[in-house]
């Protein structure tokens, strides 16, 4: 075997909370019918990489079910193809895996099982479209030990990620972590060269950084704060692969939902008319699963005293009932139905959401499964929903998975 895939699906998303109240940040719903994770597993497959590991942790049931549901039966095993979930197995700690370089050190033995040439490490909770097959042949004619991904962002966006200065030739002279005043690249000042958290290691090299690694007391167990600066330190063959954007845009497209807020404009930026990401890309496809729902439909076409079932600049998944209600740049995952007299506008409201009769929601994420009581107002009155839910600095309202709402007038 020549690469394997080892992909970090763990990830807890305290940022995003609550949308991750419930569920891996991978696995959270993203653009109507997918998941953050689909978009890393699209570029896999669309790369040709069909041998994935799967290295889980926090409330992995939603998202082992995704896997097993909708990407499974895409691997042929007969052939050696395989994706599948490994959750710790305490082998070498009792513990939590305690950083992305530990979860590589408590699956050594999945390398020794294998015997790859080099691991393709991967993050399951950005949104971008990448063939990793370049990558990988860039790390070969370099002749790497490992090869860093990045992309070029802005100098205030940078702050808050692992900033690289880099050569002529592509090799990395520093990597910096989280610093307030990160290095620009060299003919434009308000732009930083940073890792996307995709990388290339020769598998000896990367046992034996992980091993070296967990005897560090003062470690956190990170790439990009411990083991790159290491290597670099060392004057290893550390080198940068520039992002080749297959979203088929002017603009590099990669996403790191971080946080709600980012979470937020990335979803609404998918009902633009020309959205910075492309979903009907036919030659990028983005592949994932829902139930077998039937076709969205609308219902009242005639208005009667405010009552109108239509849908305006917004995405739709299939299942959803607009029944009498307005729904404006909004998106709607499945199952989704909007009642009569109901206003809905710039929001996101995720599978099995029901909006009651007469209820108004703005800017705001409405987690799976929540009803919406008749004449509730959502996104309206800041200082109400501060008292009942979640609101983020950019005032977006987050309705939780779970929650029992009942509203009185």
């Amino acid at each position: 075997m020549r690469t394997l895939t080892l992909l970090m699906a763990g990830g807890r998303g305290e940022r995003l909370y609550p949308l991750t109240k419930e569920k891996a940040k991978p696995a959270v719903t993203f653009g109507g019918i997918y998941r953050i994770i689909d978009f890393t597993l699209s570029n896999c497959l669309n790369s040709g990489i069909r041998q994935i590991y799967l290295l889980t942790q926090y409330s992995s049931i939603s998202l082992d079910r995704h896997i097993r549901s909708g990407w499974s039966t895409v691997f042929r095993h007969e052939l050696d193809e395989f994706i599948e979930s490994v959750p710790p197995q305490h082998r070498t700690a009792e513990g939590w895996y305690l950083g992305n370089v530990d979860a590589i050190y408590q699956n050594i033995n999945i390398l020794e099982r294998h015997k790859p040439e080099r691991v393709l490490l991967l993050s399951g909770d950005h949104i971008y479209k990448m063939n990793y097959r370049e990558m990988i042949s860039f790390h070969e004619k370099c002749g790497a030990e490992v090869t860093v991904a990045a992309v070029e962002l802005d100098k205030e966006s940078a702050k808050q990620m692992g900033v690289m200065n880099v050569e002529a030739d592509g090799r990395v002279r520093d990597f910096l972590e989280k610093v307030s005043d990160p290095p620009t690249i060299p003919d434009d000042p308000t732009k930083c060269l940073v890792s996307m958290g995709v990388y290339v290691f020769n598998t000896a090299r990367l046992v034996r950084e992980a091993i070296r690694d967990s005897k560090q007391k003062d470690s956190i167990h990170d790439f990009g704060r411990n083991v790159l600066p290491y290597m670099i330190a060392r004057k290893e063959k550390v080198f940068a692969y520039v992002f080749k954007d297959e979203n088929k845009k002017t603009y590099k497209y990669w996403r790191d939902i971080g946080t709600t807020d980012s979470y937020y404009e990335a979803n609404i930026d998918l009902v633009s008319v020309e959205p910075l990401f492309n979903l009907y890309d036919t030659e990028w496809p983005i592949r994932t699963y829902y139930g077998q729902y039937p076709p969205a439909k609308t219902v009242f076409a005639y208005e009667h005293e405010g009552r109108v079932g239509a849908t305006y600049d917004s995405i739709v998944s299939p299942g959803c009932v607009i029944s009498g209600g307005r729904v404006y740049r909004s998106i709607l995952s499945p199952r989704v139905r909007i009642n009569s007299y109901s206003l809905v506008t710039d929001s996101i409201l995720m599978e099995g959401v029901e909006i009651g009769r007469g209820a108004r929601i703005h800017r705001a994420i409405i987690c799976d499964g929540v009803a919406i009581p008749a004449g509730m107002q959502i996104g309206i009155s800041p200082s109400d929903d501060a008292a009942r839910f979640t609101v983020t600095s950019r005032g977006i309202t987050v309705v939780p998975e779970g929650i029992m709402l009942e509203y009185s007038r």
